[in-house]
């Protein structure tokens, strides 16, 4: 039907849901913390220190998989089937119908994963190098992938796979000996979802409401007020005070069941004193789980609740612009974030420079290889892990537990990154004439990120030079048994190289007296 405000009136009168209810002083206020070394405010929090074990992992891999999955066309699916000037709005008008009848909340019954293998998938990361995993725990999209107290009817348990998505893959990750992460996108989800209350504006289906103002499904679609109020933006945490606590319950669970080693927020920690409890409460949970000591990493993506303690600094398809003084984290994916098909993906070389180039910064890499509906990867993801695989398995000595040098880098890419977000697609392509720098038990690493034709020169290493490099004593290729020759002068280090690369991508020298 039409929207009238006749029946617009109707529609709300019989739909209490639609209003958050009023609560009590009793009801709004947020449950005990677990006790420990942090008290829920933002002072107590300075004090936190990011353990050693995300200080040495340097490489995560990520399984950004949900009902959002099910479609298969790609990040923000839940959000956009209701924007007209989307491309997945007509993909979704064309394949299921209009969002009116058919929209997220059928998506979600979709989502089967009749090929999940969580521990064969876990060994193909730790094979490829994955010190920690992460599974997604809830996005922007309001579904639960555990059996959550607070969302009882969207999770995965009740609805699509039936299963225990986080506990699946958490006991595999345990299994294969691999620290385990979720990510939580929740908090931006009130208003993510407000276009789900809309209408077309125009064409044969203009003023029938989408099936989010259906108050039955109020809660996966949130209470968001009447048909054609105008919402903040899709990231905005301008949100009642009731969804800051169901946030915290529902965030709170997660934490209770599972321990994660790394609690991943899209975001800044949200609402205030809200989101402070909760990072005090899950690091006091896993200060208990381990014997007093915080070794639980808690990433945001706003610098300034990283500047003193509190969490680890994560970029989201960026890189730092300079060694950081805490360890920080990328987080970035070989397409698009939720599975699309046809999607042109990075090539492992890609991916193998930004690990060499983050890892030299004082960072760790989480690449998300992105599920399909089965759950089971493709053949061009399969390809690119294999790819990871066999670099890592020549490479990898100049990459776990290392710590940066005098200098991250040497050469034309050094400038490829803005320091902030979403610059990928800023960034230079790096060639043999780029070399980045790690250290580790007296030796330095230098990965020379492309083959040279006949040697590799680095310029940083010249002897009096601006890095105050010493005199080399001796030069190793991994991967390479033979001896290697070297000259080092007032102009650069320069190494004669095999004939036969050792690797494809990257090459690594391990470098004596620098």
């Amino acid at each position: 039907m039409k929207i009238t405000r006749r029946s617009a009136v109707g529609l709300l009168a019989g739909a209490p849901a639609l209003i958050l209810p009023r609560k009590t002083a009793a009801q709004d206020a947020l449950p005990e913390i677990q006790k420990g070394p942090f008290d829920g405010t933002a002072e107590s929090l300075k004090k936190y220190q990011i353990p050693e074990w995300f200080r040495d992992a340097k490489f995560g891999m990520w399984a950004h998989w949900g009902p959002q999955s099910a479609a298969e066309d790609g990040d923000w699916y839940a959000r956009n089937i209701y924007i007209p000037t989307q491309a997945q709005y007509k993909d979704h008008l064309q394949t299921y119908g209009h969002p009116s009848k058919f929209g997220h909340k059928d998506i979600c019954f979709l989502w089967k994963g009749d090929k999940f293998d969580p521990d064969h998938l876990m060994s193909l990361y730790k094979k490829a190098g994955a010190k920690y995993f992460m599974s997604m725990g809830v996005h922007h999209d309001n579904f639960d992938l555990w059996n959550s107290k607070y969302q009882p009817r969207w999770n995965s348990v009740a609805t699509g796979p039936k299963k225990d998505i986080v506990g699946l893959w958490k006991k595999a990750a345990q299994k294969a000996g691999v620290k385990f992460a979720v990510s939580e996108h929740l908090s931006n989800s009130y208003n993510w979802l407000a276009v789900s209350h809309g209408a077309d504006k125009e064409g044969p289906m203009a003023g029938v409401p989408y099936d989010g103002n259906d108050p039955q499904y109020a809660d996966l679609y949130h209470p968001f007020g009447p048909l054609g109020a105008t919402p903040p933006g899709a990231m905005s945490r301008e949100v009642p005070d009731a969804w800051k606590r169901q946030y915290f319950l529902r965030i709170k669970d997660l934490i209770d069941n599972y321990q994660p080693d790394l609690l991943y927020t899209d975001g800044g920690i949200p609402f205030g004193d809200a989101g402070n409890k909760l990072v005090s409460h899950y690091y006091n949970v896993i200060a208990k789980l381990h014997g007093g000591k915080v070794e639980g990493v808690y990433t945001s993506k706003r610098r300034e609740d990283c500047v003193e303690g509190t969490c680890a600094l994560d970029i989201e398809r960026g890189v730092a612009n300079q060694i950081m003084p805490n360890p920080w984290q990328t987080d970035t994916c070989i397409g698009n974030w939720h599975y699309k098909r046809g999607v042109k993906y990075k090539t492992p070389k890609v991916v193998i420079d930004l690990l060499c180039d983050i890892v030299s910064r004082n960072g760790n890499l989480m690449l998300n290889i992105p599920l399909p509906n089965s759950g089971e990867p493709d053949a061009e993801e399969l390809r690119i892990v294999d790819e990871i695989t066999r670099w890592m398995a020549v490479n990898s000595e100049g990459i776990y537990s290392t710590r940066p040098w005098k200098t991250f880098g040497d050469g034309p890419g050094m400038d490829s990154a803005a320091g902030t977000g979403m610059n990928e697609r800023n960034r230079k392509d790096l060639t043999a004439q780029d070399v980045r720098f790690t250290t580790k038990n007296g030796s330095l690493y230098a990965f020379v990120m492309g083959w040279p034709e006949k040697e590799a020169v680095v310029p940083a290493l010249a002897l009096g030079g601006k890095n105050n490099a010493g005199t080399i004593k001796n030069v190793e290729l991994l991967g390479h048994k033979g001896k290697i020759k070297f000259t080092q002068d007032a102009t650069a280090l320069r190494v004669e190289l095999p004939s036969e690369k050792p690797s494809d991508h990257a090459i690594t020298l391990k470098i004596a007296g620098a």
